[in-house]
């Protein structure tokens, strides 16, 4: 038996950089994680493999119908499947190598297999038994699927299976229009598939700036993607090799099918809490799943903490880290603290698309006072070089105060133009300090100082 002072079970985004951060407080700390390779579902088989085809395929979308453009004149690349599968794998395991060089940096010791929780205080390995002063869970998420929908990882498969199909589907249906579901359907009509996606809601992804959704979806639809909306999927059988969907039309319960190669759920994941003996112990849960929580990560069990997607909030790896973070302060004495208000979300087709704070929807929906500053990407010199002209920035901000209230953008880099504001909203910034800032030229991060100014007098470029 091994002592702790805090034991992290699972090592994804939230549980390794709670590990880390802990050890580096001071504490004794040990992370327990089944999988062969550290970095959780995004690491493996989730954000990191989906990034490395999102860059492979956007490679050959620009060789395919921009470098002609450009003057750079001869054939197109032809796809190597197997091949781009490796480049793949070679980057999830530079990655999860990375973290097992942090673990040993920062003494971090690993526990390789999958826990259980006996009592608190106490983490079940296998046949050992290991106890810590504090436990922390962050064992993540999985996919989630609808009555009717087997995932079968061969035909009907998940995020994880789409990542590794054996050949390139010639049709794909994606049910939901959400970030996983666009991200790999693009990837796949980038590679040549034809892509229908079937959304539930009247709208690509839901809750997202209203513009942003539209501008998406008519960019997307141009790149290949065909869009069912307002659809409830009944059911899918496969034969064959194959798989037919049926689904029925919201408003008119008109009913459809549609027969392809493969089909992706994309349909949202769930907490992944088997196997740690939760119930036994007493673990309160919400009806979703979740594990119930105080504002310091408390369960209410005593010594038993959680964060990341476990617990309430969205499913994201940044937003675990933080959780991560805060936790470990915490648990060393310290004031660790998250500001969920200013979480980003990027989906990473091309164009990207993030987001942070609040929405029009949501302001006009409170009552609130508010004023829209948005410029157009076809007024940035940068974008139009790189043919992408068709997004915008809008900055929302306060009425009276000029405060920003929050920021969607869809065009190039939007991911990491984002974090400008995130910045501005962390010290309460105004639409005019950003206004007032100066910025580069020729960038694409511009654009999000013209938005500040349309805030205002007007913008320079519009």
């Amino acid at each position: 038996m091994s002592s702790f002072d805090l034991i992290v079970i699972g090592a994804g985004p939230g549980g390794y950089v709670c590990a880390i951060r802990a050890a580096q407080l001071g504490l004794k700390t040990a992370v327990v994680e089944g999988r062969e390779t550290l970095g959780g579902t995004c690491l493996n088989v989730g954000c990191i493999p989906s990034k490395a085809l999102l860059h492979a395929t956007h490679s050959l979308h620009e060789a395919q119908h921009n470098f002609d453009k450009m003057g750079l004149e001869g054939a197109a690349p032809t796809v190597n499947w197997d091949k781009m599968q490796a480049y793949k794998g070679d980057v999830v395991g530079q990655n999860t190598g990375g973290i097992e060089f942090l673990f040993k940096k920062n003494k971090v010791t690993w526990i390789k297999g999958w826990a259980s929780i006996p009592a608190a205080g106490q983490v079940k390995v296998g046949d050992e038994v290991h106890t810590a002063k504090h436990i922390v869970i962050a064992s993540g998420s999985e996919p989630a699927s609808l009555p009717g929908v087997e995932i079968d990882e061969e035909v009907i498969v998940s995020s994880t299976g789409a990542l590794a199909l054996k050949q390139i589907p010639k049709r794909l249906a994606v049910i939901g229009a959400g970030v996983i579901g666009l991200e790999l359907g693009s990837v796949y009509a980038r590679l040549g598939a034809e892509v229908t996606v079937i959304e539930y809601q009247d709208k690509i992804t839901p809750g997202m700036d209203a513009d942003v959704q539209r501008t998406l979806q008519r960019i997307l639809a141009k790149q290949g993607l065909n869009f069912v909306l307002g659809a409830a999927v009944q059911g899918a059988t496969t034969a064959e090799g194959g798989a037919t969907l049926n689904y029925k039309l919201n408003k008119t319960g008109e009913e459809h099918s549609l027969t392809v190669d493969t089909v992706l759920v994309a349909t949202g994941r769930k907490p992944f809490t088997a196997g740690l003996g939760l119930d036994t112990l007493g673990v309160a849960l919400s009806p979703r799943g979740q594990i119930e929580t105080d504002s310091h990560y408390a369960t209410n069990i005593s010594g038993i903490y959680a964060i990341g997607d476990a617990i309430a909030g969205p499913m994201l790896a940044h937003k675990a880290e933080d959780e991560g973070i805060a936790i470990a302060e915490i648990l060393a004495g310290q004031a660790g603290h998250v500001n969920y208000g200013i979480i980003p979300g990027v989906i990473y087709t091309t164009p990207e698309v993030a987001s942070v704070g609040a929405t029009e929807e949501a302001l006009k929906a409170e009552g609130r006072a508010y004023k829209v500053g948005k410029f157009s990407f076809m007024g940035n010199a940068r974008a139009k070089a790189v043919f992408q002209g068709e997004g915008f920035v809008k900055l929302i901000a306060d009425k009276e105060t000029d405060r920003i209230l929050g920021v969607h953008l869809i065009g190039p880099a939007a991911g990491d133009m984002v974090h400008e504001i995130c910045v501005a909203m962390e010290f309460g910034a105004s639409s005019e300090d950003v206004a007032r800032t100066c910025h580069a030229h020729p960038t694409f991060s511009e654009a999000v100082r013209e938005a500040a100014l349309a805030c205002g007098s007007g913008a320079i470029h519009a």
